[in-house]
């Protein structure tokens, strides 16, 4: 096969190519116009009420108003404890961040993660660990205060109001933890 040839065939291959290139460029394009039109349907319907997403809420609502971070600061039955700095994240899907710092000289925090259950007839919040660690429960005064309880979920001895866990974005206050 001489120069001529291959020159040939290259160019006869580079003009294939950019029509081939061009009819998927067209057709992409139009894929492209017909999902922006999708979108702007959907959009408009939203406007005026039209989609139902109650299909999608979740069975407990109620659960779902108590999501956020609560700040507190507990007593600490512990030597050399002033308290405990308390921070409980409830998050999406019903998982739970809880980190526990003692206020004393020798002060690690510790992590526990796991799953939430809300209790709407008995107003109680149950902490379910990831390990073998005991439920905690927690009581809704209002959507932003919560009640630390004993693990069998009677009032803790003393003073309540020494148990409260304050939700961030309620109290205004996120340095309300800090002592």
């Amino acid at each position: 096969m001489n120069v001529s040839n291959r020159k040939a065939i290259k160019k006869a291959l580079v003009i294939v190519f950019g029509v081939l290139l061009s009819w998927f460029s067209a057709a992409w394009a139009e894929s492209d116009k017909e999902i922006q039109e999708k979108a702007l349907r959907a959009r408009e319907q939203n406007k005026h009420g039209a989609m139902d997403h109650s299909g999608h809420a979740s069975p407990d609502a109620t659960a779902g108003a108590f999501r956020g971070v609560f700040y507190g600061y507990l007593p600490c039955s512990e030597e050399k404890c002033a308290g405990l700095k308390m921070t409980l994240s409830l998050n999406a899907k019903n998982k739970y961040l809880l980190v526990t710092q003692p206020a004393k000289p020798q002060n690690r925090e510790s992590f526990e993660k796991g799953k939430y259950e809300w209790d709407d007839s008995k107003g109680i919040l149950v902490l379910t660990p990831n390990n073998d660690a005991p439920q905690r429960r927690l009581a809704i005064k209002d959507e932003a205060t919560l009640l630390y309880l004993s693990s069998d979920g009677t009032p803790m001895p003393g003073d309540q109001d020494r148990y409260l866990l304050q939700r961030s974005d309620k109290a205004g206050n996120r340095e309300m933890h800090i002592h």
